[in-house]
């Protein structure tokens, strides 16, 4: 738990479908508009950790492994492929008020809102935009996006960045519409990514104020440490709202973080910069040598929240 102070600079709060509502600091000095708030971060664990699950199996080990936040993927299989229930989801919720709120992480396994195909480029807008409403159903804080990528692996062309823009534009509206905060994630660096590097992230955020992003870890980590560094001095903390955590070893990335160095420094650049929202381990199943068990993942997962607890 983290207290702070915050100055509260605007005399109005955004509701809602992006309506603005008056406060009442207008008549209030402005010495009384600022006030200590007590903010608790929340150390969460992807949904899709326990992919091979049900979603209240799922709502039962990340709580039993010690988190206090859950990272809810629209693509959990058990949710995606049996119709999307949603009112499933919000019993686990309530069941589990220790996990509230949520977040939620747009589908994107097959999905690419940049796609060459007129087709795919549309059903991913529209999935993305039925997740935000989705995660406003859940109350969930954020969800997270994917920018898309070119479809053959060459630098993206200008062509891709129109799909990229009428992307943006669509996530805008939905934003506007639901309150829910969108954050778009950075991603690996390669050829064909959109948006994989601090420079392109902070361009982004400065021409779209509405926008958060998510700072997915091990892709900075997959460059350099400084390169989280980097994010973090050119897009600031005022609009990251989730970091994705996961360590980074001999080619591999989405590792587990207890005891991983680089992990420490980076959980100290972010209290350092005065993060304190979310924190969510995103570790990858496959890259162990055997299929994990249910109880196995519980014990890895508990150690990465434990670390993150003394580190953080």
């Amino acid at each position: 738990m983290m207290l702070t102070g915050a100055l509260i600079k605007s005399p109005f709060i955004r509701e809602k479908g992006g309506k603005d509502r008056d406060t009442g600091l207008n008549s209030l000095p402005h010495y009384l508009c600022v006030r200590f708030v007590r903010i608790m971060v929340q150390f969460a664990s992807s949904s899709m950790f326990f992919h091979e699950y049900p979603v209240n199996d799922i709502f039962d080990f990340v709580n039993e492994a010690g988190c206090t936040g859950i990272e809810f993927w629209i693509e959990t299989p058990h949710f995606w492929i049996r119709g999307l229930h949603v009112g499933e989801v919000q019993r686990c919720i309530t069941e589990y008020p220790e996990l509230a709120p949520v977040t939620v992480h747009a589908p994107v396994l097959d999905l690419n809102p940049c796609s060459i195909n007129p087709d795919i480029a549309a059903i991913s807008v529209e999935y993305a935009l039925r997740s935000v409403s989705i995660a406003a159903l859940l109350n969930a804080r954020i969800i997270t996006v994917h920018p898309g990528r070119r479809t053959a692996k060459r630098t993206p062309s200008a062509a891709d960045y129109e799909r990229f823009d009428y992307f943006i534009d669509r996530l805008r509206e939905a934003s506007q519409e639901t309150g829910v905060r969108i954050a778009i994630e950075n991603m690996e660096p390669k050829v064909n990514s959109l948006l994989c590097t601090p420079s392109d992230m902070e361009e982004l955020l400065d021409r779209e104020p509405w926008l958060s992003y998510t700072l997915d870890v091990a892709h900075a980590l997959s460059v350099s440490l400084a390169e989280v560094g980097e994010y973090l001095s050119r897009c600031g903390t005022e609009r990251l709202s989730n970091v994705h955590l996961s360590a980074v070893a001999s080619g591999k990335i989405h590792l587990p973080v207890s005891e991983n160095d680089n992990i420490r420094r980076v959980l100290a650049m972010l209290s350092g910069n005065g993060y304190a929202r979310n924190l969510t381990l995103e570790i990858e199943d496959r890259n162990f040598d055997h299929d994990l068990s249910s109880e196995e993942k519980i014990a890895m997962l508990a150690r990465d929240v434990r670390y993150l607890q003394r580190n953080f």
